[in-house]
Order: structure tokens, then sequence, then C-alpha cells
């Protein structure tokens, strides 16, 4: 493909905006005209009544679960007398929640937004967003709590499977996507959690502590971008404190950052029991969700109390708080077109989102000898662990997926804090085992579950392949202690690496893990948890059938030793969930100004480390070469290059752009990506414009971003350590609004 026809769709694409924002300032002005009404009818009493909800489950003794509630995370009344709509609330991003089986349904799992993320590619998002968007419709519920958007700060964070990785653009704009694919089907997304909730060790009580140039360069840019991408319905704020404020009361996230300087119109929900204080009102929130978990009923009585008690400042927020919800409804559509339960859902269709998504998001991390893609040819293959013959593993927590029918299997995990009744690992239907039996017809494949080492090192002595399958379930409310493989699999693998010199290692993590093994197996897959199809996907990446193209979204560190933290803040403290009922304890730090805004890879460079596997990597079956760099300044950078496959199969490359340089600082930022689908000798020319805060700095003296004039340095490379083309170009010196 030459330039002319992408120059020309750009071109095209360019001159929609100015026409597509008219247009999008007309529904915001028609949906706030029409909330203004409807809020300016309600009575004090029915305006206060949509700042609370409950969670509509069997958990909580005398609390009744009201009439009209579907059984799921929250319920919020509507107001019948005026026509507006009740809140029906469910998680999460994965697919809609399963919630114990209580509703005797099930879902679409798609693979962990890992997975997703090391996709690198938006459409893919936004369809996946899409098809969670139509379940969550089908089963009646019209707010989806998605948009996970955290930064992976730290490789042991329990929640990391639900987020997008450590680089603010890939996270925010896969985000945006996912979350413009779920609202398309006419209910709300939220985003969440607003923020810097990088650790789930003790979440409820510990304050992340960041300045703000590092914030605004970091996790608040990823929101941002998401929002500015997404229009999502809702922010949820988080669990933690942030310089010792709470998030959910945080006066500089809510009402400065988001609501002044972003200029956000929908509303901000909290977490679930993150609530302290009526006051939080004031400071941006509008909505306590689940108020069963908070010690008081703050946005309830407590409330009502203090409208009651005359100061107006509560008055004036109840009436902004009501429209911002009343408005979303309408901007969203969903005030017009209600969810029912009871709709179609296409699950063999949806199924095959969830396949694609995997197949996309499966990272080859070593092939050494070319051993994959495996030969149907193969006689004798030993498939071993991590109950390959029954499924794959999925994550913990309220974000928690089963298909109809329920789970495949069950581990129990168990513990003693609050987390414990609920820790079961779950692993969905779809079985690596039967995959592989049915990509190798003629071969004998045989499976040993691990737990004799003895046993598997046997069959693997006498196959031709060793299959092992691994796996590290992580849940929310608890970080893994390290980054090891749990029980014996790291023994396991060693074991049969040396029985079976043709031994691929596959990897079900929700997230990075060391490798002490590495050197002594020829082939390792990252697959993280691959979902709804997982096993199916894995078998075409093995047999060839799909060119494995996932690059990581997040660096392999070699050892916890080279993170900023090595020793989890607060480890020792209780991890109190979701079931702390409000329960309040001491805080205690963790410090994000050590690395600032250099999360992940950027912190790696500032230090000279060399990490397992750096932001970025992953193997093709083929190869790639790229020429013909060209990189023009003036506002912003914009760099074009020719991506050409020189191997002899159809792959997707995902070249990547770093800037490496700015005047007067050093630095490593990704500016630009984009997935790349090439034939055997086809080439293609990719330009990307980047986004000007991506070469600016925060300026917390005249707040705004700040672009220097001068010479900026960036390479086009495979990952962000590998540079393949260098240039740079002169930039004007310009100023952003926050």
């Amino acid at each position: 493909m030459t330039f002319r026809p992408f120059a020309h769709a750009l071109l095209a694409a360019t001159a929609l905006v100015a026409p597509i924002q008219a247009h999008a300032q007309v529904q915001d002005a028609a949906a706030d005209a029409r909330a203004a009404a409807l809020v300016g009818r309600m009575t004090m009493e029915e305006k206060l009544s949509l700042l609370h909800g409950t969670m509509p489950l069997p958990f909580f003794g005398d609390t009744p679960i009201p009439e009209g509630a579907i059984p799921g995370a929250g319920y919020v009344p509507g107001v019948e007398r005026v026509g507006v709509p009740a809140l029906k609330e469910t998680d999460a991003s994965l697919g809609v929640s399963w919630v114990a089986g209580l509703r005797g349904d099930g879902a679409t799992a798609l693979p962990s937004g890992l997975a997703l993320a090391a996709t690198f590619d938006p459409e893919l998002a936004r369809e996946g967003g899409a098809m969670v968007g139509a379940e969550t419709r089908a089963k009646g519920f019209n707010v989806l709590l998605a948009g996970g958007v955290n930064l992976v700060r730290d490789p042991r964070n329990g929640r990391n499977f639900e987020y997008l990785g450590e680089d603010p653009l890939l996270a925010g704009t896969l985000a945006g996507e996912s979350i413009r694919g779920i609202q398309s089907n006419r209910i709300i997304s939220t985003i969440k959690h607003f923020a810097f909730n990088g650790n789930e060790t003790g979440r409820n009580f510990h304050s992340t502590d960041i300045g703000e140039a590092a914030g605004r360069e970091s996790d608040l840019l990823a929101f941002q971008i998401a929002i500015e991408r997404g229009q999502p319905g809702s922010v949820m704020c988080a669990y933690n404190r942030v310089n010792d404020v709470y998030a959910c009361e945080n006066p500089t996230l809510l009402n400065d950052v988001l609501k002044r300087d972003w200029g956000y119109k929908g509303w901000v929900m909290s977490d679930w029991g993150a609530v302290h204080s009526t006051e939080a009102l004031l400071n941006g929130l509008d909505q306590q969700s689940g108020e069963q978990l908070d010690r008081e009923p703050y946005f309830g009585r407590l409330l009502t109390e203090a409208v009651a008690g005359g100061d107006a400042r509560y008055v004036t927020r109840v009436d902004d708080a009501a429209h911002r919800i009343v408005r979303t409804m309408i901007s969203t559509g969903m005030f017009d077109d209600q969810p029912q339960p009871g709709g179609v859902i296409d699950f063999d269709a949806h199924a095959q989102v969830a396949r694609r998504v995997a197949e996309r998001g499966v990272v080859l991390l070593k092939n050494e000898r070319d051993l994959l893609p495996l030969a149907r040819t193969a006689r004798n293959i030993v498939v071993i662990g991590d109950q390959a013959d029954v499924g794959v593993l999925s994550g913990g927590g309220s974000s928690q997926v089963a298909a109809p029918g329920g789970p495949a299997a069950t581990v129990r995990i168990g513990g003693e804090n609050a987390m414990g009744p609920f820790s079961n690992a779950l692993y969905h239907g779809s079985s690596p085992l039967a995959a592989i039996k049915a990509e190798a017809p003629n071969a004998t494949v045989r499976f040993a579950h691990g737990r004799y080492v003895s046993e598997a090192v046997d069959l693997a002595a006498k196959a031709d392949l060793a299959i092992i399958f691994v796996g590290q379930w992580t849940t929310e409310a608890v970080d893994v202690p390290d980054l090891s493989l749990p029980g014996n699999q790291e023994a396991l693998i060693e074991a049969v690496a040396r029985a079976n010199p043709n031994t691929i290692v596959v990897l079900q993590t929700g997230g990075p893990v060391v490798m002490p093994w590495l050197e002594h197996v020829p082939a390792v897959l990252e697959a993280w948890y691959s979902g709804a199809k997982g096993g199916e996907a894995i078998a075409d990446i093995l047999f060839g059938d799909v060119n494995p193209s996932g690059r990581l979204p997040v660096t392999f560190p070699a050892s916890v030793d080279q993170l900023p933290r090595p020793v989890i803040p607060g480890i020792d403290q209780p991890s109190a969930g979701l079931v702390a009922m409000g329960e309040t304890r001491p805080s205690f730090p963790v410090d994000y100004t050590i690395e600032g805004a250099d999360v992940g890879y950027r912190w790696f460079e500032a230090k000279n480390a060399r990490p397992l596997f750096p932001f970025g990597f992953g193997l093709s079956y083929t190869d790639f070469a790229y020429s013909d760099l060209k990189v023009e300044g003036g506002d912003t950078l914009t760099v074009s290059f020719k991506v050409a496959n020189t191997g002899d199969r159809a792959g997707v490359d995902v070249p990547q752009v770093y800037l490496t340089e700015s005047p007067g600082r050093s630095q490593q930022r990704l500016i630009g990506f984009e997935p790349v689908s090439l034939a055997p000798g086809e080439s293609r020319t990719v330009s990307l414009t980047a986004d000007r805060r991506l070469l600016g700095n925060w300026d917390t003296q005249r707040p705004g971003w700040s672009v220097p004039v001068g010479d900026y340095k960036v390479f086009v490379g495979t990952d962000a350590t590998s540079p393949r083309l260098n240039g740079q170009a002169r930039v004007r010196a310009s100023r952003l609004r926050p």
C-alpha cells in the first residue's frame, strides 16, 4: 500500500471532525436542557434518592432487595413520578460478572485486560467492549462498571489483570475504545478507579503519594485520554487515599482535575465501601454506591439531615449531582431505550470475539530452534499441568465471569483474610488438551496433572514434545507476595525440561513472573487469562493457525529488586477488602514519588536496568523490516516509515515510536503505535502523529502542558529497548490547557 491512500483516508477522517464535534455539542445542549427540566420538577427527597444505592444481593441481613432490582453490583431507584429510570449496575470490564451464580445465568468471558492490551489494537478493544455491552443490555442492566485504566506500577498488584498495562497512551487509548464499544449499546460505562489505585494491599487505608507534575504525566494522563476517547458516563473513584486524602472525597482530583480542568459532565460514583463522610459531596463525589459496605449511609439519612440544616452548599451540590446523573442517562440514550432482562445473546458469535482477542493477545516470549509452530506430524505429545484437561484459568474478584452452566472447575485458594471465603480460582471450559488433540489428530496426546513431578517426567521423557501449562491466580483485594509461580510449578518445569529438550511453557498469569527456568526451555508463551475460547486460541498459536502478534503491555522484571519498591508497602498490614464495612485503620504510605512519572519501562530506562522482557516485546513466526523513516516537526511530531513483511507467513507487526530526548531532558515515552497486518512480501507506510502532551511536561507554576521549542529525538522499534530507526525534528513552543 502506498502512502497516498492512507493520507487520503486521514484527511477525509479529519474533515469529519468539525461536523461530528458540532453535532455532539448540539446533543450535549439538548441533554442538559432536558435534564434541567426534569430535575427542576423533582422534590428534594426525589433528588436525594438518586445519590445513593444498594447492593441487591442476599448478603446483608435484613436489608431487602428492592423490587425491580437484578442481583448484581448495585441498584439506585429511579424517580417514577417524572419518568427517571432506575440504575441497574453490574461488574465488569471482562464480561458480565458471575456473582457466584445467583442469577442462574452466565456470560462470555473476554480475556484479561492485559491480554487485550497486548494486542495494541484499539479496534479490537472497541469490538470487545461492544460484545460485553450487548450482553449487559440483554441481561437488563444499564450500567457496566468497566473501564479499568489504573497503570501497572507494581507487577505484584492483584488487580493488574483487569487493567491495560503501564503506559498512559496505550492504556488510555484501549480503555477509551472499549468504553465506546460498551456505550454503543445505549448503556452507561464507568471508568475506574480514579486514581492511583495501584496496590491492593491495605487498599482501604493506604495513601498513594505523588507530586502534581508526575501524576498529570502518568496515571491522570491515562484517565484523561480514555475519557476524551470514550466519554464514559460515570467515573468511579478509588478506595485509597491520594496524598493522604481519600480519593472519593479528594477535591483536587474530583473538583479541580476532573470537573474543572477536563470539563467532565458525567457523574462520580464511589467504589463500594469507599465513602467516609457526607462532606464528600462537597468535594466532588456525586453518588454513594453499595451503601451497605460503608460505615454510614452518608448520602442517605445523613445527607438529608445536612440539607435540612440549611447549608446552601449541600442544596446546590445535590442539584448538580442529580443533574449530572439524569443528563448522563439522557446523553447515552439509555433513558429512552431501557434494557429489559431476557434479551437474546448470540454466545457463539460472542465467543469468537473473545477468541480473536485471545489469539492476538498471546505473546511469544521465546522460540529457540523455531520449535514453534509445532508440526502436526509429531507422533507423541504430553500436556502437563494447571487443569489443562479442563479449561483455562481466570482472575478472581468482582470481575469474575463464568459461562452459562458455571465454571468448568473451581479450585479453592482460601485464606484467613477478609477475601478468604471468596478466594476460589475458576477455570473457563475451554480445554487446551482437547484443542491440542483436535490440532494433532494423528498423534498420541497424553495428559499429566503435574501434582507428581515423577509422573510428568516419565511421560515427558517418552514424548516428542512436552507442553507445560502453569498458572498464577490473582484477585482483587490481595497482592501476590512475589513474582514466582506458586506451588511446585517451577520445579516441575525444570524437571520436565531436563527430561525433554522440546519443552514448551504456556504461562497463564495475572501479570509478570520471574523465570529462573528460562534458559532450560526453548519456547515460552504468555497466554494471560485467555477467556471463553482460550484453549482453542492457545492451540491456534502453538500449531501456527495464527501467527503470534501479542506485545507485552508491561515490563517483566528480572527480580523484585529492580522495582521502585522491592518490598510491597504495608505487606504486614491486614489486606481488608470489599467486606471492610467502613472499618477504619491507620494509613500507611505508598511512595509513588520514587518513580514519579517514570512508570514501568521508563523506570528501567532511567535506572539503566535490564529487564527479563521489555515493554512492547513479542516474537513472530515471520520477520519484519523497517525503512524510509521521515520525522516532521512543527506543532508536534509526525513520524512515518515503511514496514515490510520479509518472511514467508502472513503476520501482524506492532511498530512502536518512542520519544527519547526533548529540549533539556533525556527521557523515554511511547508516543505512537499501530498494529499492521501484512502478507508475505507486502509493505505498508505507517504515519503516526504524537499527542503534544506526550512531548511536553506539566507546568506546576502556570498549570498546563508546556512544550518547549527545540529538537525532539525519536526511535521506531520493536519494543522499548530495541530501536530500528532513529530520527529527530524541531517542534515549535506551545502551551496546552490542562
